[in-house]
C-alpha cells in the first residue's frame, strides 16, 4: 500500500514543506520584506523617480530630478501584504516546476544524456566546478562589454543566453534528484516527469530555506549551468579537450 501510494504521498510531503517554508519566510521577513525575499519573488514596484519641484525658480535651473531612489538592488516590496508575499513564492515555485517540466518534454534525449553523466563518478564535481568557470567567463565578459559601445546591447543576450543554459541545467538536476528518492526509497518505477516533479520541488524547497537559500539556489543554478557546458547541452559525444586535435 505504501509503495503504491509513494509518489503522490512524497510529491504532497514536498509541496507541503514548500508552503511552510514560504510561509516562515514571509513571517520572517515581515510585511516589508528584504533583499533575499525580494531575490526570490521578484520586483513589484517599478524604478520611482522624484519629480522636481514645481517651483518656478528651480524649474528654471533644471529639468532634471536632483535625485532618484531605486530602492534595494533587488527592486522593492515596502507595499506587499504578507498574502501576497505568500502568493508570489507560490507562484514562483509552480513557474519552476512547469519550466523545468517543459524544458525535459522539449528536450527528453538531452536531458537523458546530461542526468546519465550527471549520476557517474564525481558528475556532481566536475558540474559544479564547469559551473564556476563558467559563471566567471560570463562575468567577465559581461564586465567587459560594458566599457564598449558597440557591443553593449550584447550584454542581455549574454545573460539570457546563460539563465536558458542554467534552465536546462536546473531541469536535469531536478530530473536526478527524482531519481535518486526513487532508488533510495525503493518507489515504484513511474512516469519520468513525476520524479521530475518531485525534483524541482526539492529545488524549490531548498530556495525557501531561510538565508541559506539563496546560496542553495545559486549553487544548484551554477551546477546546472556546469552541467549544460560539460554535456555540450546535452549532446551525445559530451565535452572533452581532445577536439582541439586534429
Amino acid at each position: 500500500m505504501l509503495r503504491r501510494w509513494g509518489w503522490p504521498l512524497l510529491v504532497g510531503a514536498l509541496a507541503l514543506l514548500g508552503v511552510l517554508l514560504a510561509i516562515a519566510d514571509t513571517a520572517l521577513y515581515g510585511p516589508t520584506l528584504g533583499p533575499y525575499a525580494t531575490f526570490l519573488i521578484g520586483p513589484s514596484q517599478a524604478v520611482l523617480v522624484q519629480r522636481p519641484s514645481p517651483d518656478p525658480e528651480r524649474f528654471i535651473r533644471t529639468r532634471f530630478p536632483e535625485r532618484i531612489s531605486f530602492g534595494s538592488p533587488f527592486g522593492r516590496l515596502g507595499t506587499m501584504s504578507p498574502v501576497q508575499a505568500l502568493r508570489a513564492f507560490l507562484s514562483n515555485g509552480a513557474g519552476l516546476v512547469l519550466l523545468a517540466l517543459a524544458v525535459l518534454l522539449l528536450f527528453p534525449n538531452r536531458a537523458r544524456v546530461a542526468v546519465q553523466r550527471l549520476e557517474s563518478r564525481h558528475g556532481p564535481e566536475i558540474a559544479l566546478a564547469a559551473g564556476v568557470a563558467a559563471f566567471l567567463l560570463a562575468l567577465g565578459a559581461v564586465a567587459l562589454l560594458r566599457f564598449t559601445l558597440i557591443f553593449l546591447a550584447v550584454i542581455p543576450a549574454v545573460i539570457v543566453v546563460a539563465v536558458a543554459v542554467a534552465l536546462f541545467g536546473i531541469a536535469c538536476i531536478a530530473l536526478a534528484l527524482g531519481r535518486l528518492l526513487q532508488r533510495r526509497l525503493h518507489l515504484e518505477p513511474v512516469h519520468p516527469l513525476v520524479p521530475a516533479v518531485a525534483g524541482a520541488l526539492i529545488v524549490f524547497d531548498l530556495a525557501l530555506i531561510p538565508y541559506l537559500g539563496a546560496v542553495a539556489l545559486a549553487a544548484v543554478a551554477i551546477a546546472g549551468l556546469g552541467l549544460a557546458v560539460v554535456t555540450r547541452f546535452g549532446s551525445e559525444t559530451g565535452w572533452s579537450f581532445r577536439d582541439l586535435d586534429w
